[in-house]
């Protein structure tokens, strides 16, 4: 469990940065230890707790490049060359040895002759009777890949701290790992707040609106290398949350809420956490999201997000996402951004960074970004009906149609 001290993220200056803010995090945030192994086929996601060394190289033996002909490249004559074909080798049986003057057809992965150093593609090369014709001007060594081309043995195939995608797993499979060391899972618990909502599914009464914030983070949340538990809705009380905070900080290693993080007489989450831990208060300078709380209660670190579902996503992806990836013992991760041009106008203050959201078109010349034609933090359909956010730097205060931008993509995101 992370226990972390209650002053680790103090700062008592102006709006954070989202880069200061980050910094932040990796400078005095240390990642959980532990150590599990994890069979191959449940990798995908988790971390890897230690380098991953390769025991064996990559590929294992000399082997052809393609299905073809292998031969000597010192036989090969100035015109064509003619050699007598001498054998057949398939993937998965052991190879024969080449004498001077004679090739052996060969598939591809099938070990290389010994003797042997050069592949010939089949489709570049005659076969009259047992007797190959080769054209000229092939290089030594062609289509023929070397034991450990790939990775040698004894180095490092993959660092500590990497999260396991679909190519990381085929390599460690290809190394002959059937099991990987792994950080364990981050336990998250994520709630929501305010007597106006009700979860999915109850009653909902006359003054209260469905709680979509809660799941929309823990959907996001399910892409991390963690252990994701609901556990609910906070009511408008600070005694009532700061029992909460403190009863969930024992099982989880972060906490993270939505909504009660203003400064409104019914905004309960920061004088919560005050009296359950200790709180810095960090207003970014982010549009849609300066609202956001970032403390420790317990020892366990606690984002406090906005209440609005769109600054809730902005604030996640800058402050949750890397506070759960430091803690889980993963890699920083950069959010992908693609470049673009704006098809729109638009002025902001100078010094915030504003996500304004767009749909993309592909144009002979690339992207070109539309403003989704509402701005309401509130507007879930913002979300579903537009294809990212384009990224507006601290020191732009104005745009115009044609000008460069950044576009966090959310095929990406979510």
């Amino acid at each position: 469990m992370a226990q972390l001290s209650d002053d680790c993220f103090a700062f008592g200056g102006p709006l954070l940065t989202v880069e200061a803010a980050q910094a932040l995090i990796l400078d005095r945030v240390a990642p959980l230890g532990g150590e599990v192994a994890v069979p191959l086929a449940q990798a995908l996601g988790r971390v890897l707790a230690g380098p991953l060394v390769a025991r064996t190289p990559l590929p294992p033996f000399f082997n052809s490049a393609v299905d073809g002909y292998a031969f000597r490249h010192a036989d090969l004559a100035p015109g064509e060359t003619r050699l007598t074909l001498a054998g057949r080798i398939a993937a998965g049986h052991s190879g024969v040895t080449l004498a001077p003057g004679t090739a052996a057809r060969i598939f591809t992965g099938a070990p290389m002759p010994e003797g042997a150093d050069t592949v010939m593609m089949q489709e570049d090369a005659r076969l009259e009777g047992e007797t190959l014709l080769l054209p000229p001007g092939l290089k030594c060594g062609a289509n023929a890949r070397p034991a450990g081309e790939d990775v040698a043995r004894g180095s490092v195939a993959l660092p500590e701290g990497r999260r396991l995608r679909a190519p990381e797993i085929g390599l460690a499979a290809a190394l002959g790992f059937a099991t990987l060391p792994a950080r364990p899972l981050l336990r998250i618990g994520v709630f929501s707040t305010g007597d106006e909502l009700a979860s999915p599914g109850s009653a909902l009464g006359p003054a209260q609106t469905f709680d979509s914030n809660r799941f929309t983070l823990m959907a996001l949340l399910a892409r991390l290398p963690a252990q994701v538990t609901d556990l609910g809705i906070l009511p408008d009380d600070a005694a009532a949350t700061m029992r909460a905070l403190h009863a969930a900080s024992a099982t989880q290693d972060l906490l993270v809420t939505s909504g009660g993080v203003s400064t409104g007489e019914e905004d309960h989450v920061r004088a919560a956490i005050e009296g359950a831990g200790k709180l810095v208060f960090w207003r970014l300078a982010v549009k849609p999201g300066r609202p956001a709380a970032m403390g420790v209660v317990n020892g366990v670190p606690m984002v406090g997000l906005p209440g609005n579902p769109v600054a809730a996503v902005v604030t996640f992806l800058h402050l949750v996402r890397p506070l759960a990836l430091r803690l889980a013992g993963a890699a920083p991760e950069a959010l992908l951004r693609i470049p673009g041009t704006a098809g729109f106008s638009y002025r902001k203050k100078l010094g915030r960074r504003e996500y304004v959201r767009v749909t993309l078109h592909e144009t002979p010349t690339g992207l070109r970004a539309e403003k989704f034609p509402r701005e309401g933090a509130g507007l879930l359909t913002s979300l579903t009906q537009s294809d990212g956010f384009a990224e507006l730097p601290e020191e732009v205060t104005a745009l115009a149609p044609g000008d460069p931008i950044r576009i966090l993509p959310f095929a990406a995101i979510f």
